[in-house]
């Protein structure tokens, strides 16, 4: 059996003191079929180059290597580049990115200095998986120098058509060389098919099925949304409604209806777009007032970048006046908490709440809705409000799909979600189960893995390649004819 590389950023180096996140349990269990090695940043940054260290670290039958960054690198592959530049464009906000060469030279360079680490521990049958805009490039790394393994590449944020994405500065740099991964897998249909734009005007290459000849090699592109263990944290959140510190939290709604939101602090999130749909739904519907709480948990992140820093301002302003304009001595409308939560808090306040909002401006999947659904009583449960710019929305019809722009339209949808009676609730909650259960953690990696190894998509010298791929990438691919 080929052993298993993974490659992200980040690593997720098992501790008894936390909880894993939905990913790292996907990944996992993508291990327990393929052992292997997990290699990334330690999430360590050192002053000198001098002080960077590469660890090897054995848990669980996987072996983890973690290397530091140096300061430099940090800056500006991470802070730099990945995150002032591809975050924001990626998710459609040009206007945000803040190019310089310098960042780009350093985005190459960490990438150059994983491959450079790869190259000690890489097998000639390892079946690899790059993860995520901060690793386009390693594919071709990898291939420069000398490895001919099956390598795969899987985006977990959006990607934009080729009318947003050519104004990156040097796109034809940097995108082109996904074309050296044998699979590029995305969340949606919409990614997958303005890759294949991007390749077939920009590249000059052509696809039969979203399977594109490049050289004496085909890249295919596949549609393999994320998915997660539904059962585990269902489970999760049955045992969590135990807590006391769940326990004291809805015991301190004294009976109110408690709204929930979890977003990391990023634009992308369209937080202050929905605390104004909250502000629009208390203005136009008084009887609510009093009687629904909208906690919302909002952790920082990147503080180091002043896009963020200055965005905080902005919520803590926006949450202030909705309290001040609303609030009495005895209710508070909006919670907004700062803090990270364990996985375990959040399975049972998703479970304890009316409604979970989930409003994204643009987002590759959010698991979060994927989470509030699984970790509801079927008996009772409440009702997921989600943006139709979130990858999820395309599996998650039956959620209450709103424009995130609109807040009206959003608040609307709150006033509708809070009054649903309760066999509607039912029944939107079994179908949007069902496709979880159908698609879960397990299910992604297993896909992934297995288009990875099919050596159909390997033609002889000269040979057209014919594809067998999922009916849903079919149609995606019908579409661009």
């Amino acid at each position: 059996m080929a052993r298993l590389v993974i490659v992200s950023n980040r690593v997720a180096v098992p501790d008894r003191t936390k909880r894993p996140g939905g990913l790292e349990v996907a990944l996992r269990a993508a291990f327990k079929r393929h052992p292997g090695v997990w290699f990334g940043w330690s999430g360590r940054v050192a002053r000198k180059r001098s002080d960077v260290l590469t660890q090897r670290i054995e848990r669980d039958c996987i072996t983890y290597i973690v290397t530091d960054l140096a300061d430099e690198d940090f800056q500006e592959f991470y802070n730099g580049f990945a995150n002032r530049v591809l975050w924001p464009i990626l998710h459609y906000r040009v206007d945000l990115a803040e190019f310089t060469r310098r960042d780009l030279s350093g985005y190459f360079r960490v990438n150059e200095r994983f491959v450079n680490e790869l190259n000690h521990i890489l097998r000639p049958d390892d079946l690899i998986w790059v993860h995520d805009y901060h690793l386009i490039p390693l594919g071709r790394a990898l291939r420069q120098r000398g490895h001919r393994n099956r390598i795969g590449f899987f985006l977990h944020i959006p990607f934009p058509p080729p009318e947003i994405l050519t104004a990156l500065p040097n796109h034809e740099q940097l995108i082109p060389r996904l074309t050296d991964y044998d699979l590029i897998a995305f969340q949606t249909g919409d990614d997958a098919s303005n890759c294949a734009r991007y390749l077939t005007r920009e590249c000059g290459l052509h696809s039969r099925d979203f399977n594109f000849s490049v050289g004496d090699r085909v890249v295919r592109i596949d549609i393999c949304p994320v998915g997660i263990d539904v059962e585990n944290f269902a489970r999760l959140a049955r045992r969590a409604m135990r807590a006391s510190f769940v326990r004291e939290v809805l015991d301190s709604l004294s009976g109110r209806a408690m709204i929930i939101g979890v977003d990391r602090l990023d634009y992308s999130k369209g937080i202050t777009y929905r605390m104004e749909a909250f502000d629009r739904f208390l203005a136009a519907h008084p009887e609510w007032r009093g009687k629904v709480t909208y906690l919302q948990i909002t952790p920082k992140t990147r503080t180091e970048i002043p896009e963020y820093a200055q965005m905080e301002e902005v919520v803590n302003g926006i949450a202030g006046h909705i309290n001040g304009t609303y609030g009495e001595a005895a209710w508070t409308p909006i919670r907004y908490v700062n803090k990270a939560h364990s996985r375990t808090a959040l399975a049972g306040l998703y479970r304890g709440a009316r409604v979970g909002l989930v409003t994204p401006l643009r987002d590759g999947m959010n698991l979060v809705s994927k989470e509030y659904v699984a970790a509801q009583n079927p008996d009772d449960p409440g009702v997921l409000i989600l943006s139709q710019f979130a990858g999820a929305a395309h599996e998650m019809k039956d959620a209450l799909l709103v424009n995130p722009y609109d807040p009206e339209g959003v608040g609307s949808a709150i006033s509708r979600a809070l009054s649903m009676p309760l066999d509607e609730r039912q029944k939107r909650h079994r179908a949007l189960l069902a496709v979880l259960v159908q698609n879960d953690a397990p299910h992604w990696a297993d896909r992934f893995l297995a288009n990875l190894q099919d050596k159909k998509s390997q033609p002889q010298w000269g040979a057209q390649p014919t594809l067998s791929m999922s009916e849903s990438t079919r149609s995606h691919a019908r579409m661009l004819r």
